[in-house]
Formats: structure tokens, C-alpha cells, sequence
């Protein structure tokens, strides 16, 4: 019988769901998942989902939480109760992030990262199983560096350029996830094209840019493609370390019966870029000078702020706090 695709994939990479979606998880039952505030906030919107919001609303009311920090906490305890019933369903790993209005704050994204991690902690789930997610900014990069001096396991995310990929590479941070779909949204609209073909699609070039340095240089943070929007992508990266894959891509490669190669490969990466630490104004400079990287970090940002505010005011509307909310 033909293996599928994802099934052939699975022998080269690792497989990981990007989703809240507990159904879609047990469905696939990949090693590890990866959800983000957009993701926890359609995740809250299904109706199975509703014990778990009263469970996390109950709590934040009887640890104390004033009313103008109680959905706030809710939507924390959510998140975290979310991540136990994944790591129910998996083997491996989920992926937590922190809110990303703490972006460019070091010292905060420090402490709401312990926070997340105390709460599993309080759920019986050991540290190891949990990604520390945080926005690839230097002042989340460097966030991430303390923690992981700590032994706090880190997942860099909205990562769009070689140099966040160096500075995550000197934080020494356990994963990064470098994206592939929004990178080929920007250029299509940025030269005006409808498609690229795959070997020159600029969101899989910029990943097997960033694994190839990594790999050459022996860096150990692993290498997470993810925000994929075609099959064709994830299988362009087939070889990475981890793919990060909504469900239903992970079920077109499920239906998917085509032959699946390796298309990245350690050993094919060869010693011509030296790895050199990398400054802050270094950073600043590069990231400033990287249209596509500059938008894209700062509208992922602004869309994760956007979307924990859409969850703040569904759990408002919920629990009828829309008036206690109004001046």
C-alpha cells in the first residue's frame, strides 16, 4: 500500500500541529503542538471549550484578581488549561506564548513567561514539556536568553530574517520558528506576482537559509518552519528539523499520495558563513534595513495583540462584564 505524503514526511521531519483544536490534534496525533493568541481565541470559541473557560474564569476569581485584571489572568489560566488538554493528546511538547503586547519589554516577558510556567506547574505538567513562545524582537530574543539560562526551553516566533535567526542563535534558545507563508504573502503583493514556483518561493528560501547557516556552524536551536500555505511549501522543506502544519494542510498530505524526498539535509551544509555574534544596533540596523522583516514582525505582533483582545471581549460578553468595563 503507497505511504501518504505526511506519513513519508514523518520519517524525514518532525510533525507538529499548529492548533488549539483538541479534535484536530487527537485526529493527527503529531509529537508536538504550537498554538498562538489567534489560534487560543478560535480554540475559545468552540462550544467544547466552554468548561474550560468557566474552569479558568473560576480561578482567576478566587485567587483574588481585581475586576481590571481578571480577564487578563482568565485568558492566561485559558491558555495554559488549553496547553494540558494538548499535552493530554501528545507525546511531546506544546508551545505557550507569551502576550505579545509584552513584545519590546524584557523584564515583563520574563516574568509572564514564569507566570505561564508556574500555572502548568500547578497542573502537575513538568517544564520540559513547554515552549516558552515569544516574538523574535531583541527584547524578546534577550528575554529568551535569560530564561534559557534558567533551563526555561524557548520558541522564538515571527521570525523573518537570517538576523533574528543569529541573535536567537547566541540567546542559545531551544527552537525558532521562521515563517514561510507570510514571507510569500509580501512578495507576491510586493512584485506583483501571482505564484512563484517552489525551488524559488522567497518563504522557503529564507528557511533553508537560516537551517543551512545553523547547521554549518553546528548551532543546536532546532529550526520550526511554519505559517505554510500550500502542501508544496511544507514538502519544500521536507528534512527540516520540525513543520509546524494547521489541520487541514495536515490532512491534504494525508490525501496527498505523491513520492516525498528529503529537500534539506545537514550534511549538504557546507562551512562558508562563519558564524559572529551578532549586536544590538547590529540587529536594529539589519531589521530596519529588511522592509519585508520590519512590516511583517511588527503586524504579527499588532494581529496577536488584535486577536487577545477579541478574546477579552468574548470573556466579557461571557461572564457579562461589559458594563463593569465601561467608564
Amino acid at each position: 500500500m503507497t505511504q501518504s505524503a505526511l506519513d513519508q514526511l514523518k520519517r524525514l521531519t518532525t510533525i507538529v500541529a499548529d492548533t488549539g483544536d483538541l479534535n484536530a490534534i487527537q485526529q493527527f496525533r503529531p509529537l508536538d503542538a504550537t498554538t498562538n493568541p489567534s489560534l487560543i481565541t478560535a480554540a475559545a470559541q468552540q462550544p467544547e471549550s466552554r468548561t474550560l473557560i468557566e474552569d479558568a474564569y473560576a480561578q482567576a476569581k478566587q485567587e483574588g484578581y481585581a475586576l481590571d485584571e481578571l480577564v487578563e489572568r482568565t485568558i492566561d489560566i485559558l491558555t495554559v488549561k488549553l496547553g494540558v488538554e494538548i499535552l493530554n493528546l501528545v507525546e511531546g511538547r506544546v508551545s505557550t506564548e507569551v502576550d505579545a503586547a509584552l513584545s519590546y519589554n524584557t523584564e515583563e516577558t520574563i516574568a509572564k513567561a514564569k507566570e505561564l510556567l508556574a500555572l502548568y506547574q500547578s497542573y502537575g505538567i513538568n517544564q520540559d514539556r513547554i515552549l516558552i513562545k515569544i516574538a523574535s524582537t531583541w527584547e524578546g530574543i534577550q528575554a529568551a536568553k535569560a530564561l534559557e539560562a534558567e533551563g526555561i526551553h524557548c520558541n522564538l516566533t515571527l521570525l523573518f530574517g537570517l538576523h533574528q535567526a543569529k541573535a536567537c542563535a547566541d540567546a542559545k534558545v531551544t527552537l525558532i520558528s521562521p515563517f514561510v507563508g507570510r514571507i510569500l504573502d509580501w512578495y507576491k503583493k510586493a512584485e506583483n506576482v501571482d505564484s512563484y514556483p517552489i525551488d524559488k518561493d522567497p518563504g522557503v528560501r529564507s528557511v533553508k537559509q537560516i537551517y543551512h547557516y545553523y547547521k554549518q556552524n553546528q548551532i543546536k536551536t532546532e529550526v520550526m518552519g511554519a505559517s505554510f500555505r500550500s502542501v508544496d511549501q511544507v514538502l519544500g522543506l521536507a528534512g527540516c528539523d520540525l513543520l509546524t502544519v494547521a489541520p487541514a494542510l495536515l490532512e491534504k498530505l494525508e490525501n496527498d499520495q505523491r513520492t516525498v524526498s528529503a529537500q534539506l539535509n545537514h550534511e549538504q551544509s557546507h562551512q562558508d558563513q562563519p558564524h559572529q555574534e551578532i549586536s544590538k544596533a547590529e540587529f536594529k540596523q539589519q531589521l530596519e534595513s529588511d522592509l519585508m522583516a520590519f512590516q511583517l514582525l511588527q503586524s504579527g505582533i499588532d494581529g496577536f495583540i488584535k486577536a487577545r483582545e477579541q478574546l477579552a471581549l468574548l470573556l466579557r460578553q461571557s461572564f457579562g462584564l461589559e458594563a463593569d468595563f465601561i467608564d
